[in-house]
């Protein structure tokens, strides 16, 4: 009944919180506050510390299990090993991609990313090819006896061919941040050059508005020199009439007289 229990805890989406979690209370904070005071004062000769029973045989409620399973991870020893456990999964402090040797795989390839991979890779394209032609010639092969205990041809070719598609997938992952910072620089380069065609396109403009400010200038120069030399042969024509308006006056004058 107690593992059917579990069983169906564990398969629930909403779990409810693990049962020690009662454990984190302040007393036991304050019993574990005592204990290290206590203890880093009555040190045995050997250093041995004592049983916290011993130690807090004056204190109620002392609990069954130890009292140090309440003090905080310690994060130099965490960066010390470069790694930590959580619920049981293994997370490095330094995110880092895993080689397939380190992942326990058989990588056929240099594991060092500063040498040049693309012999071993090729090679190990040849040998796939190879591989498969081979497995074909031991497809049509007679069926080996059922009571023999040596495993039949095409399954070692099956599980070499396994080991070379894992060492081209491992290969093109590794390949990822150079992958991605390629495509980055491409795309920084194209942002870079639509710029520069928006702000020629810009330029262009500019001179287009410059030669239509520099017609319009000369365009209203000459108008205004025209207008001028008009105003000038008015005021021309007014004094030609003001000349004969007098002399036609004194004519007049003299013809009565």
């Amino acid at each position: 009944m107690l593992d059917d229990d579990i069983e169906a805890e564990l398969r629930n989406p909403f779990p409810s919180p693990p049962s020690h979690y009662q454990q984190y209370s302040t007393h036991n904070f304050c019993l574990l506050a005592l204990l290290n005071s206590r203890q880093a004062e009555n040190v045995s000769d050997n250093g041995e510390k004592k049983d916290q029973h011993d130690v807090l045989a004056d204190q109620k409620d002392v609990p069954d299990w130890p009292l140090t399973q309440l003090e905080k991870p310690r994060v130099d020893w965490i960066l010390e090993e470069g790694q930590y456990s959580v619920f049981g999964d293994t997370w490095h402090v330094k995110e880092k991609i895993l080689s397939l040797g380190e992942y326990g795989g058989q990588q056929l390839y240099p594991a060092d990313p500063t040498m040049d991979r693309r012999p071993a890779l090729l090679s190990i394209l040849r040998s796939m090819l190879v591989t498969y032609s081979h497995l074909l010639k031991s497809m049509l092969a007679p069926p080996p006896n059922p009571n023999s205990a040596e495993s039949p041809e095409w399954q070692k070719h099956v599980d070499w061919l396994s080991v070379m598609s894992q060492n081209i997938m491992s290969a093109a992952n590794d390949l990822r941040p150079v992958q991605a910072r390629c495509n980055l620089e491409a795309m920084m380069t194209r942002q870079l050059q639509l710029r520069r065609e928006e702000t020629a396109v810009i330029h262009r403009k500019c001179d287009d508005l410059q030669r239509r400010l520099s017609e319009l200038r000369v365009a209203a120069s000459s108008m205004e020199t025209k207008y001028s030399n008009q105003e000038d042969e008015v005021k021309r024509q007014k004094e030609i009439c003001s000349v004969r308006m007098v002399f036609l006056h004194a004519m007049r004058s003299k013809l009565r007289s």
